[in-house]
């Protein structure tokens, strides 16, 4: 299929079968948004006849119209990776936090060094031929148990040693700990780390507020800026989340570019909480926005000051391959999340719901029928991504999104896949004007 669409003064034309971007001229955009939509074009015989001649060139060297490919999904059966939940309990209240303020509606507690190393050991067990392994400390907040955190790393460089296993290490924090002790650790033992900070104060301090009820802006932002100051060239990423209320969510991107942060990420909150739940009448302003901070992010590139903003990452000359992308996350199948107890989930979005326990790592095993039907969950399943242009680029979505909001891991969610193609729009315009830009020099 092939997808038409405009941008200011731009138009484009995006071929699913080939991965292929072409800007076009109002003729060509006007005839393929016809044929598409199955009417005629509001073009003269003598335009129609030119357009077909550039558009049959371009069909010739399968450049559109290009059939998509029916890859099958990689899914090794082999375990990859473990999202760690080092405690469920928290520092802070936020109050769109998915996770219940960090305790997952049930008790706060922290998990035990013994189930932690434990949680490695399952890891091992169970990734077959895989040489490298990846281990994600979660929360709650991770750095209330870094403790715990530095002895479980340790023995996890042991034991892949001994295994022939290379481990990569990733965590999430607020900030709040993140003194001289933990720096310190985290960049010589973490492959990335990820910050949430919501941008201005007044956002930040809005949402993200301590047990006493004061914000928590200024310890965040200050242990922050420290932090990333001596990071090198290690990954990072600075993310924070909008909401109802911030819908001029650019503003706070452009103020973590400004404060020195060159690796951001501003994420759709997700909540069912009345006045923070983003709802499909936010979805104009929110298109428009994506369109604001697109300008605003290339204004920074071409200046000089240009950063990393995740959602407007696209390589559609590289990137996973076509099988990876078919397959989606790999949650449930390749990758799990381990809570406190020892209780293994599809992910850390499914943790302590009921439906999805699939084992214990004191038992060793998974459920072998959730682990079935995550595993042949992806692109080629049916529901997800009908006829959507994004689909090879977003592999579906989040299967614990789909099932939160439509009760179908299978069924995508309209207001996110909504927001995702907008973005992809906008990328698909940087992409192009970073070339045009560079062409120019």
């Amino acid at each position: 299929m092939i997808h038409v669409f405009s941008y200011k003064d731009h138009n484009y034309i995006y071929d699913t079968g080939s991965a292929s971007l072409h800007e076009c001229d109002e003729n060509t955009a006007e005839y393929l948004r016809a044929r598409e939509e199955g009417r005629a074009p509001a073009l003269s015989a003598a335009d129609i006849a030119e357009v077909r001649r550039d558009v049959d060139t371009l069909v010739g060297e399968g450049l559109l119209d290009a059939p998509e490919p029916a890859a099958y999904p990689v899914k090794s059966g082999e375990v990859k990776a473990l999202c760690i939940h080092i405690c469920h309990d928290c520092n802070l209240r936020c109050r769109y936090c998915f996770a219940d303020e960090g305790a997952y509606h049930s008790a706060r507690e922290f998990m035990s060094e013994r189930t932690a190393k434990k949680a490695i050991d399952f890891l091992i067990e169970h990734s077959g031929n895989r040489k490298v392994l990846e281990a994600d400390f979660f929360g709650g907040e991770p750095l209330m148990c870094l403790d715990t955190i530095k002895n479980v790393v340790a023995y996890a460089r042991e034991q892949g040693e001994k295994h022939g296993k290379k481990f990569l290490f990733t965590t999430t924090t607020n900030g709040v700990l993140l003194g001289d002790d933990a720096t310190d650790f985290f960049n010589r033992e973490m492959e990335n780390v990820v910050l949430s900070l919501d941008g201005r104060k007044q956002v930040h301090d809005a949402i993200r507020k301590t047990v006493n009820g004061k914000g928590s802006f200024d310890v965040c932002f200050n242990n922050i800026k420290k932090f990333v100051s001596t990071r090198g060239g290690k990954s990072y990423y600075v993310r924070g989340t909008f909401t109802a209320k911030t819908l001029d969510f650019s503003e706070d991107v452009m103020f973590l570019a400004d404060s020195g942060f060159d690796s951001i990420s501003m994420e759709p909150v997700v909540t069912d909480i009345p006045d923070l739940q983003i709802r499909e009448e936010h979805l104009p302003r929110i298109c428009e926005e994506y369109e604001v901070l697109c300008e605003k992010y290339l204004e920074a590139w071409k200046a000089g000051r240009g950063f990393n903003f995740f959602h407007f990452n696209i390589d559609l000359e590289g990137g996973p391959c076509l099988s990876k992308r078919v397959s989606a996350c790999g949650a449930g199948n390749e990758y799990f999340s381990v809570v406190p107890d020892g209780d293994i989930y599809p992910c850390h979005q499914f943790a302590g719901n009921k439906d999805f326990y699939m084992g214990n790592v004191y038992e060793g095993r998974l459920d072998a029928d959730i682990r079935g039907r995550c595993a042949s969950s992806c692109l080629l399943t049916g529901k997800k991504c009908e006829g959507g242009f994004a689909k090879f680029i977003c592999s579906g979505g989040c299967s614990a999104n789909n099932y939160n909001f439509t009760g179908d891991i299978e069924q995508p969610y309209a207001i996110t896949c909504a927001m995702m193609k907008k973005r992809i729009e906008c990328a698909m315009h940087i992409l192009a004007e970073k070339r045009r830009f560079s062409a120019a020099k």
